[in-house]
């Protein structure tokens, strides 16, 4: 498992409460910290991915789990 600074749990919550959620908590970790997202939204996975190519920062994993999706982002900036 990947270490990460911080963990965001937006289980439970639609969009667009995880990606908002995300975007505060990347503003809590350093430049190249990780942090690690989980959710339960099943268009979490498109959203993830398009947050990372307009922010620029790295979306480092992207899993579904049998309880939720799990994701790592590297902030960038």
């Amino acid at each position: 498992m990947t270490m990460t600074e911080k963990t965001v749990d937006a289980r439970g919550l639609n969009c667009p409460m995880p990606i908002l959620k995300t975007k505060k908590a990347l503003t809590e970790i350093p430049v190249g910290g990780l942090l690690e997202v989980l959710a339960t939204d099943s268009g979490s996975m498109a959203d993830f991915e398009a947050f990372a190519r307009q922010t620029g920062d790295e979306l480092v994993t992207a899993e579904k789990t049998a309880e939720h999706y799990r994701y790592v982002i590297r902030r960038r900036r």
